[in-house]
Parts: structure tokens; C-alpha cells; sequence
């Protein structure tokens, strides 16, 4: 890859004049509207974190196999992915909005109503599979943005998403403590029900898809993607990396903090999400970065705070602070970099939204799943400071991934 047409690439988005002309621009309350429906779709992703044990507990499944709902979840996301995203650029994006909404709603239902293991595995693969609406927003929302809005209008609808993971974890807890695991997606699917209705009422009308051609004819496009893009390729890595040291931290840490001696509840193993809230900030920050060509610096130093998060991490049963340090620097990198990708590649192929998102987030929904199931049997088998450096490992090789991209430019 070469770094520098990547700078390039980072500098803003080139669009033909025809294009330029049909994009009125993205206002603040659509924005708003988008970074909320993502927030929710996405919880829907992370919402069994904090329940695990439960899940466990509820459904007789062992503490060192109940990884794979996560791993479920994130199996039906990149099948959406792959298969359901790249609708956006043939089909009506309102019209496919609302209806996975609604899809997704009743697939959390049946989370909510499963009585055994495999029909908990099949509701968690369905959810994953409706929660990928999340991308389609965030290729609709690029779109209706003006060329110099849209790495900020981006970074904005991202720190929506960045907010929805984070709180699932406090929201999750919290209503578990209450009503029990299952009231969470039952609450959930009221909630995406009354989001549709919204947006039904206030979405912009969707514009004429960019795709021509048959469903075939548009997935063998986003296979050529793959070829025919070295910045797809280049910022999917780096997504595969990042969210596996993600997954890792997120799966695992309900572990310790929820034994002996630490031993907090639900609610109290959910206000660590809270602490990630810096991930948010810097989600929109590196947009606008992105937008002045600094993709690339962004990406390298969000790298080495990633890889540096571990250390403090590593003493959680010693210190709580520690931890929340941890988790700020990790969450603050993992978006920095996310939309750094996201915004480079949108610049790549203004005319490809969809099939883009979609191409680049099958990396992330990879290396999620991969982060989750090493996780818990890194935690079962060798205990959380193997779970640690687990993590660092995969962070220190997004590292050094980045400065072998350095050296191989000049």
C-alpha cells in the first residue's frame, strides 16, 4: 500500500460534479437522528458482555463456552454484512433502514423468549444479522453529506455507535439487575420499534441507489472491491486488529470483575463503559483529522496508546483506577482509528458506500468474533493477565503493521 496516495486519499473527498450537485448536505438533527439509531442497533451487538455469566447460569452452559454467543453475534454481523449492506447501493435506503429495524426487533424477542442453548445460539446469529443497519446508516448518512462534511458527519454518526457499545454495557447491566437478562431484549425491541417510527416520520427520502444490475452482479462487485481497492485492504487490517484487542478486553473483563475478591454486580461491571466515553470524543475528532489529510499520523499514534493501554489493564484485581485507564486509552485508539479507516476508504469510492462499509466492516466482525472466543479460553485456561497480554499482542501487531507501512512507502 502506499501510504502517501493514502494521505492523499485522507485529504478530502473527490466527487463528480453531478454528484456534488444532488448533495444538498447533512443537517444537525439528521445527524442526530442517525448517531441515536445507530447507538441503539449496535447495543443490540453488545448487550450479552455483562450477561454472560447469567446466560451461563440461566441456560447450564460452562463459563468457559458461553464466549460463543458473542462469537454467534458476530457471525450473523458479517453475514449482514457481506450479504445485506451492499443492499444499499441497489435498493430504497429508507425503505431497507426500517425494515431491518423491525427484523431486529423481532430477533431480540427471541433472545428474550430462548429456553435452550441452540435457540439462544440461532436468536443471537439473527440479531447480529439485523444489527449490520448500523452500516447501511453510516453509508446513507456519507452520502447525504457534503463532500467537505463528510468525514465529520462520519466521526459524528460513529461516536453514536462508539456511545451505544459502551452504554449497552451500563444499560444491559443495569436492567438486568432488575428484571433479569431476558428483560434487556425485550426492552431493546420496544425501543428499535418506537426508533422506526421516527424515522419513518423524519428520514430523508433515499436517493437513487449509485448500483445497477442484479443482487449477483452487485456482491461480485464487492468481491472486486477487495482486488481492486489497496486502501480496503490496508484499513481492514488495521480494522481486524483493532477490534479483536477490542473484543478481547470487553468479553473478558466481566470475568474478574464479576468474581472474588472483586465480586460487583451487574450495574457496577457497566459503569466501566462509561469510562470509554473518551472513544466517543475522539471518533469525531479523527473525522475531522481525516479530512485534513492526517489520517495516517492519527493512525500511528492511536496505535501506540492502544498497545500501551494493556499495562495498566493487567492490574484490575490490584486497582480499579488502573483499569478505568486502561479502558480510556483502549476505547480512545479503537475509534480514533475506526473512523480514520471509514473515512479513507468513503474517499477512496464516493460511488461505492454501501458495498464499501460493508466490504470493510467484514474485517471488524472477524476480528471481533476471533477477539471474544480467544478471550474467554485465554481467561478459563491461563487467567486475565494472559488475557492481557493476549490483547497487547494483537495491538502491537496493528503496530507494527503501521510501521512496516512506513518503511515500505519511502
Amino acid at each position: 500500500m502506499d501510504v502517501e496516495a493514502e494521505k492523499s486519499a485522507g485529504g478530502g473527498t473527490v466527487q463528480s460534479p453531478q454528484e456534488h450537485a444532488t448533495t444538498p448536505g447533512l443537517s444537525r438533527y439528521q445527524t442526530f437522528l442517525f448517531a441515536i439509531t445507530c447507538a441503539m442497533a449496535v447495543a443490540n451487538v453488545y448487550f450479552a458482555q455483562p450477561l454472560l455469566e447469567s446466560m451461563a447460569a440461566s441456560l447450564s452452559v460452562s463459563p468457559g463456552t458461553i464466549g460463543v454467543v458473542v462469537t454467534a453475534t458476530q457471525a450473523g454481523y458479517a453475514v449482514g454484512l457481506l450479504f445485506i449492506v451492499p443492499l444499499g447501493d441497489l435498493l430504497n435506503r429508507k425503505g431497507l433502514i426500517l425494515t431491518q429495524m423491525l427484523l431486529s426487533a423481532a430477533a431480540l424477542c427471541a433472545v428474550g423468549l430462548a429456553q435452550d442453548w441452540g435457540m439462544l445460539l440461532g436468536a443471537m446469529v439473527l440479531v447480529g444479522l439485523m444489527a449490520v443497519v448500523v452500516q447501511v446508516v453510516v453509508a446513507y448518512a456519507a452520502t447525504l453529506a457534503s463532500p467537505e462534511q463528510r468525514g465529520e458527519a462520519i466521526g459524528t454518526v460513529t461516536s453514536g455507535v462508539v456511545l451505544g457499545i459502551l452504554l449497552a454495557r451500563f444499560v444491559s447491566g443495569a436492567v438486568a439487575d432488575l428484571a433479569g437478562w431476558r428483560g434487556v431484549y425485550f426492552v431493546s425491541a420496544a425501543l428499535m420499534i418506537s426508533m422506526a417510527l421516527v424515522l419513518y416520520r423524519t428520514m430523508p427520502a433515499s436517493t437513487k441507489p449509485p448500483a445497477k444490475g442484479s443482487y449477483l452482479q452487485l456482491l461480485r462487485s464487492v468481491l472486486q472491491l477487495y482486488l481492486t481497492e489497496p486502501t480496503l485492504r490496508v484499513r481492514g487490517t488495521f480494522a481486524l486488529l483493532i477490534f479483536a484487542a477490542f473484543s478481547v478486553l470487553w468479553t473478558a473483563m466481566v470475568l474478574p470483575l464479576s468474581a472474588p475478591p472483586l465480586s460487583l454486580s451487574h450495574t457496577q461491571i457497566g459503569l466501566f463503559g462509561l469510562a470509554g466515553v473518551a472513544g466517543a470524543l475522539a471518533a469525531a475528532r479523527a473525522g475531522r483529522l481525516a479530512d485534513q489529510g492526517l489520517g495516517n499520523r492519527t493512525t500511528g499514534i492511536a496505535l501506540v496508546l492502544l498497545t500501551v493501554s494493556w499495562l495498566p489493564t493487567a492490574f484490575v484485581e490490584s486497582s480499579l483506577l488502573a483499569m478505568v485507564i486502561g479502558v480510556v486509552l483502549l476505547d480512545f485508539a479503537v475509534q480514533a482509528v475506526h473512523v480514520t479507516n471509514q473515512s479513507l476508504i468513503f474517499a477512496a469510492r464516493p460511488d461505492a458506500q454501501s458495498r464499501l462499509v460493508g466490504a470493510y466492516m467484514t474485517f471488524y466482525s472477524v476480528g471481533s468474533g476471533l477477539g471474544a472466543i480467544a478471550a474467554t479460553y485465554t481467561y478459563a485456561h491461563f487467567g486475565w493477565v494472559a488475557v492481557c497480554l493476549l490483547g497487547a499482542a494483537f495491538s502491537g501487531t496493528a503496530l507494527l503493521y503501521w510501521l512496516y507501512l512506513q518503511m515500505t512507502s519511502r
